[in-house]
């Protein structure tokens, strides 16, 4: 009798991976919680899309009709909500992750620059799915967060133009920031996951280290996949009870012109607005962010360089690249938590 061939889950591992690493409490599954999520955010956007309208007079009213007379379409854009929440959560602690354990070691420099790029692409596909809410929330990233592009030197004005569709933000920038959402992020974000995953399978799965003698245990992928799969069941339900007990938020309407009076950052960029109260915008908008991500991604090029302590948590070798990204990320923490106590 012939046996059954291995389903498309199956060939995201190789046939058989190490067996230390391959436990949950190596990688806690970051990485595959984190393109579930993504999953889910694009089966739940295909069906908002089909409801939604971009355009300023058309934004609010259409997510009004999405949650309140659609059925079922106060559930869906909760999930896609808190599932956009929740994969910035899981792919900053991916990274944490990576960072950690020496994943990002040769041969695996290029994948660790990809999962970088992720990062960033989540965060921008989060910020432009923010601002087409288009209610009085959305103030800070229509007005402080759009001007703060202005402040780029030497291409500001031109990325302002392409970012909001003109000089200001006016009728255009709904349907820019919609195009930006599926075209110029989602859909270049699903091809590098993919890029991604099969990096992950071409560097030779979970990074591992070797045992004496130059072997290791091995177990058969499926017992990964089983893991993997109870966790995103497990994420789901957890997904699926925060939607239905907390509603994504939707405020009133917001008209053209915007005014930033009272505006506030989404809880992802709370750090920026923070250092904006003290520094100047091009310091704290572009510098700042630009410079943590030139040293996050100089870290397996000149913070450490060495070729050992691979898939060890807080390797020794590894600690100089440990001890910047801890303090990197603390701070971000510390001047969120300052700006929510504003």
């Amino acid at each position: 009798m012939p046996s059954r061939r291995p389903n498309f889950f199956y060939h995201l591992h190789p046939p058989t991976i190490p067996e230390r690493e391959a436990r949950f409490r190596y990688t806690f599954g970051l990485g595959g919680i984190s393109v579930f999520l993504f999953l889910v955010l694009a089966v739940t956007g295909l069906l908002l899309a089909f409801f939604y309208i971009p355009t300023p007079d058309n934004a609010f009213p259409s997510l009004q009709v999405i949650t309140f007379q659609v059925p079922f379409g106060w559930l869906v854009r909760n999930l896609h909500y808190w599932g956009a929440q929740a994969m910035v959560v899981a792919v900053a602690l991916h990274l944490l992750r990576v960072v950690f354990t020496g994943a990002y070691k040769p041969p695996r420099q290029i994948n660790y620059l990809i999962g970088l790029a992720l990062l960033v692409g989540v965060l921008l596909l989060n910020f432009t799915g923010y601002v087409l809410r288009w209610d009085d929330g959305t103030r800070w990233a229509l007005v402080v967060g759009t001007n703060l592009v202005k402040e780029t030197p030497f291409v500001g004005a031109a990325l302002y133009d392409a970012i909001v569709g003109g000089t200001s933000v006016g009728p255009a920038t709904t349907i820019r920031f919609y195009a930006w959402h599926i075209l110029g992020l989602a859909v270049p974000a699903f091809f590098l996951i993919g890029w991604h995953a099969f990096k992950v399978r071409r560097d030779g799965g979970i990074s591992h280290r070797l045992r004496d003698g130059g072997h290791d245990s091995r177990i058969p992928r499926a017992q990964l996949v089983r893991t993997e799969t109870l966790a995103m069941l497990i994420v789901m339900a957890a997904l699926t009870a925060l939607s239905v007990l907390a509603p994504a938020p939707l405020g009133a309407r917001a008209d053209l012109p915007v005014r930033p009076d009272k505006a506030q950052a989404p809880w992802f960029f709370l750090w920026v607005q923070a250092l904006l109260r003290s520094i100047p915008a091009v310091w704290a908008g572009v510098l700042i962010p630009l410079g943590l991500l030139l040293v996050l991604g100089l870290v397996p090029y000149a913070i450490d360089r060495q070729a050992g302590g691979v898939a060890e948590w807080f390797n020794r070798e590894g600690r100089a690249a440990q001890t910047v990204t801890v303090l990197m990320f603390v701070g971000l923490v510390v001047l969120t938590l300052i700006e929510i106590g504003q």
